[in-house]
């Protein structure tokens, strides 16, 4: 059981990685106690059963760069393949402003496939690889050394098993002729608007039921205060408010230190200095915040008129093509794009790129009464008109 702690090391693993087709990729993470993740290991595999799988670590090796890994990331002749790849993707991104090109993750390859959606790296295998996969070592923290052998092991794991699972996944995606869906899955995880957060956007994420746009005005600045100051510190969100209490924030609107202290939800901690002085400079601005630029309130939704029937018969149509197709219905429409497009709505998701080509054509058809819905057992049939 190899582990690299070198870049000379890491560069000639890397270079022969260049020589495959493929490799495959995990990483090992804490995120609890920080914004940003602390990248604790890389696992990487080349092909074959006895193909070589090796550990990288980036604590014991704390002088090695990661630039012969970002190198690779750029050799467009070999696949690099993850498993639910967002979070490792983040982190490349944010620690070397690099995605891997080309990408293969082989969760969303699996749901385009009809494992269901957002299936787990266990059931995969289970059923592909047909091995049983030890998860002792699921909770394990990965920044404390030295590791054992049963974590390592475990880490290993990963991407041993992972690459059977992309060769059958890419032959059957070959085969089917759906490249072109996971390909516009993939365009997400490497679209670097995914991960980029922007303090003044934070708001956006925080659920309320209150359409006061002064509400929100305050709502906006404490979101914006708080991110910033979380991204500057290297802490999580909650560690400087949590939602509930930057809501109560909103509502009673303090305006010293003593108002702060008689809040039923806020941390010890932002009852006082840096962050106390922060949370009242952003509610006193969103007070004051000028009329015209209060934030606007997008009441189309709640202002669109459903037609139930409709809306019911767009999911019995969902559920016909989700059953032809071997695809989670979830994965192709949710619940709110079917009740936007029986309300007249045409910018929903559902009806853009291969979940178009899928599903949406005919939703359409069927809103514009041109296909009817057949029930002949327990299939349901299109009928055209």
């Amino acid at each position: 059981m190899r582990t690299i702690t070198t870049t000379q090391e890491l560069a000639a693993f890397c270079d022969a990685a260049k020589n495959e087709s493929y490799v495959t990729i995990d990483t090992e993470f804490l995120r609890e106690r920080t914004y940003w993740s602390k990248l604790c290991l890389i696992q990487m595999a080349l092909p074959g059963k006895d193909g070589d799988a090796v550990l990288v670590d980036p604590i014991d090796g704390a002088e090695m760069s990661l630039e012969p890994l970002y190198d690779l990331f750029r050799h467009e002749a070999t696949v690099k393949v993850f498993h639910a790849a967002r979070q490792d993707l983040e982190i490349f991104f944010v620690e070397g402003n690099c995605f891997p090109k080309p990408l293969f993750d082989t969760q969303v390859a699996a749901m385009v496939c009809g494992f269901g959606e957002q299936v787990g790296y266990e059931t995969l295998v289970r059923k592909i690889a047909h091995e049983p996969l030890d998860k002792t070592s699921r909770f394990t923290d990965w920044s404390r050394r030295p590791l054992s052998e049963a974590q390592k092991t475990y880490a290993l794991a990963d991407v041993t098993h992972l690459r059977v699972i992309y060769e059958a996944l890419a032959e059957q995606i070959a085969e089917s002729g759906r490249q072109k869906w996971v390909e516009e899955e993939l365009g997400v995880l490497t679209d670097p608007e995914t991960y980029t957060i922007r303090p003044h956007e934070a708001w956006q994420r925080i659920k309320t039921r209150t359409s006061s746009a002064r509400f929100l005005a305050i709502v906006k600045e404490l979101a914006q205060f708080r991110e910033a100051y979380a991204q500057g510190h290297n802490v999580p969100r909650s560690r400087v408010v949590k939602d509930d209490a930057l809501l109560e924030l909103a509502s009673t609107k303090p305006t010293t230190v003593e108002d702060l202290g008689r809040s039923r939800l806020l941390l010890r901690e932002a009852r006082r200095g840096e962050i106390a002085e922060g949370l009242l400079a952003a509610v006193k601005a969103g007070v004051e915040a000028k009329p015209d630029t209060l934030p606007k309130i997008d009441n189309g939704k709640d202002q669109m008129q459903v037609n139930p029937a409709l809306a019911d018969l767009l999911r019995v149509l969902l559920k016909a093509k989700s059953e032809e197709l071997g695809v989670a219905a979830k994965l192709i429409a949710s619940a709110s794009d079917l009740d936007q497009i029986a309300g007249g709505q045409r910018k929903v998701a559902a009806l853009a790129g291969w979940r178009n080509e899928a599903f949406g054509e005919d939703a359409l058809r069927l809103c514009r009464g041109e296909i009817a819905l057949s029930a002949k057992g327990n299939n349901i049939k299109v009928v055209r008109l």
